[in-house]
């Protein structure tokens, strides 16, 4: 199956993403439960960071991110689909446009807008049914926006976080962008510059931004 496959995005016969999947490869474990303590240690083990933008091809290299301390929602869910793809579990990239409606002046101010794209978040297929998870908020961070963490039962999709722990919207979805088989990254740098063309004002030849 072409979900299960490596590619230079995907490069899970790395040391790093060999050594990320370790604790999960006995063969005791379902697939349901290699993939849940797989998705919780993506989760919560890279802090997410929305400000920091790459252009740069070798940055969304599984083996990359899986070096650092941080990651975006996109980052995060390349590390995890070649965690779940190492591990002989069908996993791929699905992108989206999302709105934050809590702790958005940061986003604003650095954006020019409180919508974030393009949103990642991963499909795995489990028991022939393909299900969505976002590992990108780690738990900490949901603890601080007083959100409640998105949990992941390998039966359900977990996704979205609607409302913050008062009831108050927290996200929406407001694109779908589909699924990809690879990281799509020529359609992700020109969704970029679309959205947040100011960005690209005086640093055109610029291939990583902090925010």
């Amino acid at each position: 199956m072409k979900y299960l496959e490596p590619s230079y995005f995907f490069d899970f016969e790395n040391n790093f993403i060999q050594e990320l999947i370790s604790e999960f490869t006995e063969q005791s474990l379902t697939d349901k439960e290699k993939t849940i303590g797989l998705y919780t240690k993506v989760r919560d083990d890279w802090k997410y960071d929305p400000y920091s933008i790459s252009l740069a091809k070798e940055n969304y290299r599984a083996s990359s991110i899986a070096q650092k301390a941080t990651g975006n929602c996109v980052e995060k869910s390349i590390l995890l689909i070649a965690g779940l793809r190492a591990l002989g579990i069908p996993a791929r990239l699905h992108l989206g446009k999302v709105k934050n409606h809590i702790a958005v002046d940061r986003l604003t101010e650095k954006f020019g807008s409180n919508e974030l794209t393009p949103h990642g978040m991963v499909n795995v297929l489990l028991n022939d049914k393909w299900l969505k998870m976002s590992p990108a908020f780690n738990k900490s961070l949901c603890g601080k926006l007083d959100v409640e963490p998105l949990e992941f039962d390998g039966e359900n999709n977990s996704f979205l976080q609607a409302y913050n722990s008062a009831g108050t919207r927290f996200m929406e979805y407001t694109d779908d962008y589909g699924h990809f088989e690879d990281v799509p990254l020529e359609f992700m740098i020109k969704n970029i510059k679309e959205h947040y063309p100011h960005i690209f004002d005086t640093t055109e030849n610029i291939t990583e931004f902090k925010l």
